[in-house]
């Protein structure tokens, strides 16, 4: 990378003939206007329409990215990059790179990210038929939302094409993706790990191109919403089981006295059999939180976190192994008193429904305390990685597992 140049545009590119030379001209101006030494990388995802020749005619360096995928050119062409700044746009002319400067001003500032925000809500605009209406009104709108939600950033427009970043911030964000999940990935891990970002209104103008753009809204919708749930087991695994175990909670202790009248309806056995397995699941949803989570901490997936490290610190083998054998025990107790009064009639005919409230009780607590102690295990083996990076001795057990 060469010490003098700041600002490498890079633009992904697959058969972009129609409009690429109108892109590399505005870029060539935004560059001149920012008062900035740049260039523009085209990454070629293997054009046969002549985009390769066009490039190099308008003096832009062409990058060839054999590896196939949106993510995969990108990566291409910011490895090549040689300023210490890039901004990333797509080459079909929707994004207006003759005006770069607010990029490079929050870049001056300081910020390792710098998002385009396309949205009203964040001060963009999206020109007349810029953008469907289900990316306008749903996908989009939807997708920021959850991301915001998830990853707790301040971006507006999650999924805004046309970005900016310092290449040290860059190297800092690790990304891993090769298709389109490269873009959530990148706004993703800048907030993880704590990059300082900022955010530039935009306008989205109409694609230049005169075929379909590549990007299917519904398919990559979803590829983008799968991506950020398999990045946030809080949201994927821990929330919904919570909520589920309450609500079994809930129907097991109404139910579990007696029938509980409500108006016209009442909630019997039936209800409490519902109720224990909203409470198995839920417990399992739990646990999959924290699998995935040491998991990833371990891969390095996610960064470390504070709190989680606390627990687990707190959190060995042995306390799982206790508190899934008492709960075991308790559950193993209110079956065995069920069958006590079975037997007290012989193994004959009793009142059902009566037994059924020691039973399915019994049944809950047992699964319950099963499923602590094999967890317990999962967890520790999950875990030896994670582990294996604390200091020894003093603050592990003998085991491989915390100590207190």
């Amino acid at each position: 990378m060469s010490e003098d140049l700041e600002l490498t545009i890079v633009m992904p590119c697959l058969n972009e003939a129609e409009t690429l030379e109108t892109c590399i001209r505005k870029a060539q101006t935004g560059i001149a206007k920012a008062g900035v030494l740049g260039e523009v990388l085209i990454a070629d995802n293997g054009s046969t329409d002549g985009s390769i020749e066009i490039a190099t005619k308008l003096g832009a360096r062409v990058e060839r990215v054999a590896a196939k995928g949106y993510g995969n050119a990108l990566r291409g062409g910011i490895e090549s990059a040689r300023g210490r700044w890039v901004l990333m746009g797509d080459s079909d002319d929707s994004y207006d790179f003759s005006d770069v400067s607010g990029f490079v001003a929050k870049l001056r500032e300081g910020n390792e990210l710098v998002m385009g925000c396309r949205l009203p809500s964040g001060g963009g605009t999206i020109a007349p038929g810029a953008m469907p209406w289900k990316n306008r009104w749903i996908g989009n709108p939807s997708l920021s939302f959850v991301g915001r939600l998830f990853f707790k950033t301040p971006i507006h427009d999650f999924h805004c094409g046309m970005r900016a970043f310092s290449k040290e911030g860059y190297r800092k964000m690790d990304l891993k993706t090769t298709g389109m999940e490269f873009a959530s990935e990148m706004v993703m891990k800048a907030q993880l790990k704590g990059l300082k970002t900022a955010e530039v209104p935009i306008t989205l103008h109409p694609d230049g191109r005169s075929r379909p753009p590549h990007l299917k809204p519904w398919r990559d919708g979803w590829r983008h919403l799968r991506f950020m749930l398999i990045y946030s087991p809080k949201w994927l695994f821990l929330v919904p089981g919570i909520v589920c175990f309450c609500i079994g909670l809930l129907g097991m202790a109404a139910t579990v006295a007696g029938p509980l009248k409500l108006g016209g309806v009442t909630l019997d056995v039936g209800t409490m059999v519902i109720a224990s397995l909203a409470m198995l699941v839920g417990y399992q949803l739990v646990a999959q939180a924290f699998y995935a989570k040491v998991f990833a901490v371990g891969e390095g997936l996610l960064p470390s976190d504070p709190h989680f490290a606390g627990w687990f610190r707190w959190w060995n083998l042995e306390k799982g192994l206790v508190g899934g054998v008492l709960l075991t025990l308790a559950g193993l107790g209110l079956i065995g008193s069920a069958v006590w009064t079975w037997r007290g009639a012989n193994f004959g005919a009793i009142d059902v429904g009566e037994n059924l409230r020691r039973l399915v009780p019994g049944a809950t607590l047992t699964g319950l305390g099963l499923q602590t102690i094999f967890s317990s295990f999962h967890l520790s083996v999950l875990g030896l990685k994670t582990l294996g990076r604390r200091p020894p001795s003093n603050e592990t057990g003998g085991n491989g597992t915390p100590s207190r």
